[in-house]
């Protein structure tokens, strides 16, 4: 597999880690995923979370594989990665996520030959291996598990985890002047905080890294209106209208939290 290196060093490769700027900078990913760097900054996200290439790594419901794609190959010579997606006899849209992330694995075997999987299914399974892991990843997928779901989900991260393990989570951020909205798919950081902490955890630290002011967080069809969903479609009544995607796009991707904690 071929990496392509930069003129510019990012902040990563500034801090000494020239390997996850490469990764993210290889030709082993699709240029619709690179597209999105601009907005959720991978390598400065997971250097704030302190990543090395030899630590033991779950990233929970990595969906199509958008981080999979740099955290596999990056661990694969020194590390351990876990992809803990749904089970292989999910059905509906947990089975169409799970085919499409073997259909990535199966591209570039040079990268992901050695993705070890387990299962975290919301509600049906959760099977991940306990007390092994340095860190634990989630990425854009807390507002899935609420309500019911999202406590026992970050006390199996706890459990994961080792003493002194990493628990990362970037999700789509509700202002906290704002109610609560279920079906928006921001929640507001705070509550992503007590999850975490009745888990067990303590908050390290906060980062501005994924932040997008341009995002008021209000739109028609909630943090799906916009990049890289587009649902630009709204119905009023009998009637729909459509909403200006060159405007959205504009906009960019949703106003995002990005937190670090530590399992005592």
């Amino acid at each position: 597999m071929r990496f392509v290196l930069p003129m510019l060093l990012s902040t990563c490769l500034l801090a000494g880690d020239p390997m996850l700027q490469k990764v993210v900078d290889g030709d082993h990913r699709s240029p619709e995923n690179k597209a999105r760097d601009v907005y959720r900054h991978p390598a400065e996200t997971l250097a704030f979370f302190g990543i090395k290439p030899d630590m033991t790594v779950v990233e929970i419901s990595p969906g199509g594989g958008w981080y999979t794609e740099i955290l596999a190959p990056y661990l694969r010579e020194k590390g351990t990665f876990y992809a803990a997606h749904a089970a292989p006899d999910a059905t509906g849209y947990y089975k169409r996520s799970y085919d499409g992330y073997q259909a990535l694995l199966a591209t570039h075997p040079e990268a992901y030959d050695k993705v070890k999987m387990c299962i975290f299914q919301p509600g049906t399974k959760i099977e991940m291996p306990e007390g092994q892991a340095d860190m634990v990843l989630t990425f854009r997928n807390v507002h899935n598990w609420m309500p019911d779901n999202a406590q026992p989900a970050f006390d199996a991260f706890f459990k994961t985890l080792k003493s002194g393990g990493i628990l990362g989570v970037v999700e789509h951020r509700r202002p906290a002047d704002k109610a609560a909205d279920p079906d928006s798919g921001y929640v507001h950081v705070q509550t992503v905080i007590d999850l975490a902490t009745k888990a067990g955890f303590k908050l390290v630290d906060q980062s501005e890294i994924n932040a997008n002011p341009k995002d008021t967080t209000e739109h028609p069809n909630g943090v799906w209106t916009l990049p890289p969903r587009l649902a630009t479609k709204v119905k009023e009544g009998d009637n729909e209208r459509e909403l200006d995607a060159e405007a959205l796009k504009a906009i960019g991707e949703s106003d995002r939290m990005t937190l670090k904690f530590v399992k005592p």
